[in-house]
């Protein structure tokens, strides 16, 4: 599963540990029995609570947390000082297309310029692997189903465009450096304890509340969503050594469309969607579909939960976790 033996522990860097799909992996490797340093500067983009309801999930003797920005040379200096680590694991990001067009200069200097003080401070103690998280949103115009070998240089949004950088950085550090780096591109991940300004959380949240949706277009757009867990155990089986290759992450079936998605929520709520139709939004996408051979082949990685189970346990936690789930601040 990692680049060090199974039954050996190793010792990871997760960043961003107290973010949706960071936080799933960190837990997965400590249920492996690794060691994790996890990273997070627990910013307000949405609500804290969450994200300190992710931590609390992670209190191992083996975990160890620093309430860092990877913007931080000095401390992640300190950091890579401290520990000697088998893999870097980079899942620390400005997240959201429409929000990156409000604040682009963020995004720039967490995606871009995080992820090479990360590749800077390995090159520097000698740390071989890196894991990147990336985005399917890369491949904005390019034909269907998005495979890695498309040319992506178009982006359509800051957040795609700060991402890019970030791929090319580290190709860049393999290159010179040869530090070994998997670029995972995820697309549409859902699950328990997901982020609030995603469409499965907040038609979750409308729905049960009886409050309109707000949906940009006619809802026809479709999306290649994909479970958490299974997201998680690709970037890490992504540890392992591969040169330099960027791996898709998706559902790999057909994309299913938000009035699809809005009613299997409406069965699992018992409840009518009452829908608020807005102007498609032009950093949108209109469908996603991942071409994932490559992740079969190189990692031996499929999803294994389907779209009616991962709906299933993410209305389960909203429930299960009311009346605080219900308070969660939508961005």
């Amino acid at each position: 599963m990692m680049s060090t033996a199974a039954n050996s522990p190793g010792t990871y860097l997760v960043t961003g540990c107290a973010g949706f799909i960071a936080n799933r992996v960190a837990s997965l490797l400590l249920e492996a029995g690794h060691r994790v340093v996890g990273v997070d500067n627990v910013n307000d983009y949405y609500d804290t609570s969450l994200k300190e309801h992710r931590l609390k999930k992670l209190e191992s003797d083996r975990f160890s947390f620093h309430r860092i920005d990877i913007e931080d040379q000095e401390a992640l200096a300190g950091l890579f000082d401290g520990d000697a680590f088998d893999a870097v694991f980079n899942l620390a990001a400005r997240a959201g297309v429409r929000y990156s067009m409000e604040n682009p200069h963020i995004y720039l200097t967490t995606n871009s310029l995080g992820s090479l003080n990360l590749l800077h401070q390995m090159r520097r103690t000698g740390v071989g692997k890196y894991v990147l998280a990336s985005t399917s949103s890369l491949y904005a115009g390019q034909p269907m189903p998005f495979s890695e070998s498309l040319p992506v240089n178009t982006p359509i949004s800051p957040y795609a465009a700060s991402k890019k950088g970030a791929e090319v950085m580290a190709y860049s550090h393999h290159h010179l450096y040869q530090i070994d780096v998997s670029i995972c591109r995820y697309f549409t991940v859902y699950g328990p304890a997901g982020r609030p300004d995603m469409s499965i959380f907040r038609f979750i949240r409308w729905i049960d509340d009886g409050v309109p949706i707000q949906l940009f277009g006619d809802g026809e757009q479709s999306r290649d969503f994909t479970y958490v867990d299974d997201i998680a155990r690709g970037t890490i089986l992504a540890a392992k050594p591969v040169g330099y290759e960027i791996i898709n992450l998706g559902g790999g079936g057909t994309p299913v469309s938000l009035n699809t998605l809005i009613g299997m929520l409406e069965d699992r709520l018992g409840k009518k969607a009452i829908i608020e139709y807005l102007p498609f939004h032009q950093a949108d996408m209109m469908t996603t579909s991942a071409d994932i051979t490559k992740a079969g082949e190189l990692l031996g990685w499929k999803p294994e939960v389907s779209l009616e189970q991962g709906l299933d346990e993410s209305v389960s936690w909203y429930q299960t976790n009311k009346p605080w789930s219900e308070k969660i601040v939508l961005p």
